[in-house]
Order: C-alpha cells, then sequence, then structure tokens
C-alpha cells in the first residue's frame, strides 16, 4: 500500500490484514469518490481491521473520516491509524450496535451541528452481524444522519430471492454454519428496512466478487 503518510517505525508485516479489503478498496473509492462530493463527515461503521479508513481518509481529503466498532477491534484499527496517520482521519470510537447510540467524537460533540455526521459508511457487515443487528443500524442510521444524508452499505446481496452466484451461495453456507443468525441478505429486504427508516435506494454499483454497494439517501 502506497500512503505519503507511512510511519517508518511501524512494523507493516506485523499489522492485521484482511485480503477482502485489499482487494476491493480501489472500487469502492472510485464510488465513494462520486458518491460524498460536498460532504464532510463520515462515520465507518465495522472498520473492521481499519484497512479500508486509511486508504480512504487521504484519498477524500475534504472529509473527516471517523472509524469506529466494538472495542475488542480496537487495536488493529489503531495499529493501521498509526502506521498511516491522516489529518482528516480519527481513532475508533467504540460502537457495538448492541447496545449503543451512534458515537459522536468530542469534536463534534462540542459543535452546534444537529446531526453530525452527513454520511455512513459500512463494508462487509449486514451478512455478518444478527438480522435484529442489521434493522438496529437502520433505524440509528435513519435517525443519526440530516435530511440528503447518506448511508453507503458494501457487500454481497442475493436479488429476487436468489443468490447472485454458486460463489455467494458457497459463501451463505460457510457464514450460516458458523453462526445461524449470520448470513447474505435479500437485497429487497433490506430496501424495504431503509424505507421505514426514511432512506431510499438512490443508485447500486455492481463490483467485483459478486459484490454490491448500496447507496441510500434521507
Amino acid at each position: 500500500m502506497q500512503n505519503d503518510y507511512l510511519n517508518s517505525e511501524v512494523d507493516i508485516d506485523a499489522l492485521p490484514f484482511s485480503q477482502a479489503c485489499e482487494n476491493n478498496k480501489q472500487p469502492i473509492l472510485e464510488v465513494l469518490q462520486n458518491e460524498l462530493q460536498g460532504f464532510t463527515h463520515v462515520l465507518e461503521i465495522g472498520s473492521g481491521t481499519g484497512q479500508h479508513s486509511v486508504y480512504f481518509a487521504p484519498r477524500l481529503p475534504e472529509i473527516q473520516w471517523q472509524t469506529s466498532d466494538v472495542t475488542s477491534n480496537h487495536r488493529h484499527i489503531a495499529a493501521w491509524y498509526h502506521a498511516y496517520p491522516a489529518p482528516n482521519l480519527s481513532l475508533p470510537l467504540a460502537f457495538d450496535l448492541a447496545y449503543d447510540s451512534v458515537p459522536i467524537n468530542s469534536q463534534l460533540a462540542n459543535s452546534n451541528i444537529a446531526k453530525p455526521y452527513d454520511a455512513i459508511f459500512t463494508a462487509n457487515t449486514l451478512h455478518i452481524i444478527s438480522w435484529a443487528l442489521v434493522e438496529r443500524l437502520f433505524v440509528l442510521a435513519g435517525d443519526a444522519l440530516p435530511v440528503d444524508g447518506k448511508l453507503i452499505v458494501y457487500g454481497p446481496f442475493n436479488e429476487h430471492g436468489n443468490y447472485t452466484s454458486a460463489g455467494n451461495q458457497r459463501f451463505d453456507a460457510m457464514l450460516r454454519q458458523g453462526n445461524s443468525d449470520s448470513g447474505i441478505r435479500h437485497k429487497e429486504d433490506i430496501v424495504n428496512l431503509a424505507n421505514i427508516h426514511h432512506l431510499t435506494l438512490s443508485k447500486t454499483y455492481a463490483m467485483p466478487a459478486n459484490n454490491q454497494l448500496l447507496v441510500f439517501q434521507k
């Protein structure tokens, strides 16, 4: 990974690594550069290893990128943050969908902005978490975003009740074997859930490896 903000004192080879993040970061970035023109504050839900955040933030310099995740993942996100710091990238906030409200960093909390984040981004989360937590994510996003704010979701989705590829079918079986509450979601169910919370699907992008990026606007 190339980045002008590299901290040479960090052992890059020791960083937690997701091959999926490495593979999809550029196609996702190209969509974000288009969809987030004029936006200023993005909350990333489920930042995982932190790889996406350090790639996106310096390439979206007008946006303050706020990472968040359950606290057990913070050390991974922080490791990438310290390896590739950027002036518009923030260390992770604690956020557990099961218990927490949308987290706000102290700088935004002390501002007069009624809705601090104008966009929320999440990648490869909806098929991992339970359906109850998917519902809660949309509840919180619908409440937290201002009018014209965007929720951008990346991952695999079924369409018209069918898998979009044999690979996705195998992946879904693996997910459900590990956790019966997880699994690839039906796109129509996600769209219906979004509509309930005043979010409308504005665009769908076909992505590599039979994934999609869904853009919802309030």
